[in-house]
C-alpha cells in the first residue's frame, strides 16, 4: 500500500522534472544531460502510474458511481449513496408568475419592434429595434424552457379563456405594457411620428419591466432560483441602459425639430 505522502512526493518529483525539462537549453548543455533528464522523467511517471493505478482501478472496476457532497468551510466532504439524484432548487409561486408575466411583456416588445422596418427609415431606431427584438426573443425561449422543465404552464391565462387568469380574475396588462389604443396609434404612425411614439412607448414598456423585477425581489422567498435571479438582474441592468439610450434619442429628435 502506498501512503498519501509517498504519492505526493512522487508527484512533486515528476512536476519538478517537467519544469526542468521545459526550461532545458540544448545549446548550453550536452545531449547526454538532456537524455538523463528525460529518462528520469519517464521513470518518475512510470512509478507514479504504477502506484496510483490500483487506486483508480478499484474505483473503475467497482462500477459504482461516487457522489461527493462538498462540506461547508472548515468541514469535511461527505460521500453520499449512489442512488442520490440532483434536485431542482426550490421556487416560489412568485417566480413562476414573474416568468409567465415577462413572457407576455417581452412578446409585446417584439411585436412593437416588428413594425420598425415598414414604418421608419431612422437607422438608429432600426438598430435599437433589432437589438431589442433579438435579446427579448431569446429570453422568451429561455423563460418557456424554465417553465416547461418545472411542469408549469407558459401562460398565466386560463386555458380556452385568454381574458381570464387561472384564479378566475380578468387578465390585466403587465406593468408598462401599451394599451390596445396605444398599439393601434403606433401601427398607424409613420416616419418621425412613429419614431416619437415608439421611443415613448418603449421607455414606458421598459419602465414596467423594472417594476416587475422590483416586485419580484420585494416578495419574500422569490428570486432565489439562480436562473430567475440572473435573468431578473440582467433585465434590470439591460433595460435601464436602453432607457437612457432612448431618452437620448428623444432629446436628439427634439433638438433637430427646433432647428
Amino acid at each position: 500500500m502506498l501512503f498519501p505522502s509517498s504519492v505526493r512526493a512522487l508527484k512533486m518529483l515528476r512536476d519538478s522534472l517537467v519544469r526542468r525539462l521545459t526550461g532545458f537549453d540544448r545549446k548550453s548543455h550536452p545531449a547526454r544531460g538532456f537524455a538523463a533528464l528525460w529518462g528520469m522523467l519517464l521513470a518518475a511517471g512510470t512509478a507514479f502510474g504504477m502506484f496510483c493505478s490500483p487506486l483508480g482501478g478499484q474505483q473503475a472496476d467497482s462500477g459504482t458511481p461516487v457522489v461527493v457532497q462538498p462540506g461547508a468551510p472548515g468541514k469535511p466532504s461527505k460521500t453520499l449513496p449512489p442512488s442520490t439524484r440532483g434536485m431542482l432548487p426550490p421556487r416560489s409561486q412568485a417566480d413562476v408568475e414573474f416568468m409567465q408575466g415577462m413572457i407576455m411583456h417581452h412578446a409585446q416588445a417584439v411585436e412593437m419592434t416588428a413594425l420598425i422596418p415598414s414604418h421608419t427609415e431612422n437607422k438608429d431606431l432600426r438598430a435599437l429595434g433589432a437589438r431589442i427584438s433579438s435579446s427579448q426573443s431569446g429570453e422568451i425561449k429561455m423563460m418557456k424552457r424554465w417553465l416547461a422543465v418545472r411542469g408549469e404552464p407558459i401562460s398565466m391565462a386560463m386555458p380556452g379563456m385568454p381574458d381570464m387568469d387561472r384564479s378566475g380574475h380578468a387578465m390585466g396588462l403587465m406593468p408598462g405594457m401599451l394599451s390596445p389604443e396605444q398599439m393601434e396609434a403606433l401601427r398607424k404612425a409613420k416616419g418621425a411620428e412613429f419614431d416619437l411614439l415608439f421611443l415613448a412607448g418603449m421607455i414606458q414598456h421598459h419602465g414596467g419591466a423594472l417594476t416587475m423585477v422590483k416586485d419580484l425581489f420585494d416578495t419574500a422567498g422569490a428570486g432565489q432560483d439562480a436562473e430567475v435571479f440572473d435573468f431578473a438582474t440582467d433585465v434590470d441592468t439591460g433595460q435601464r441602459a436602453e432607457i437612457k439610450i432612448m431618452q437620448g434619442m428623444l432629446e436628439k429628435n427634439s433638438s433637430e425639430e427646433k432647428r
